[in-house]
């Protein structure tokens, strides 16, 4: 799966530069999560460095972006 932030997002800026795929940028009014680049770190860290670096605890599963480890894997492949 990939992940989302939700609305408990305080747009700290925590999160962004950790993303080892560039899949966190700016939104309006907080940050968003490309579901198309996020592997959750698979690929790339143990666990999503995203969440483990949210002070505001706002990183979730996206339920509409249901990926095993294998695919993850090979989405970060193609990104790398």
């Amino acid at each position: 799966m990939a992940l989302l932030i939700n609305a408990e997002c305080t747009a700290c800026d925590a999160c962004e530069p950790v993303c080892p795929n560039d899949a966190i940028s700016v939104g309006d009014p907080i940050y968003v999560i490309n579901a198309l680049a996020c592997t959750e770190c698979v690929g790339a860290e143990d666990e999503p460095q995203c969440k483990l670096v949210c002070p505001a605890d706002c990183i979730v599963q996206n339920p509409d972006f249901v990926e095993s480890p294998e695919e993850l894997q090979a989405k970060y492949d193609a990104l790398h």
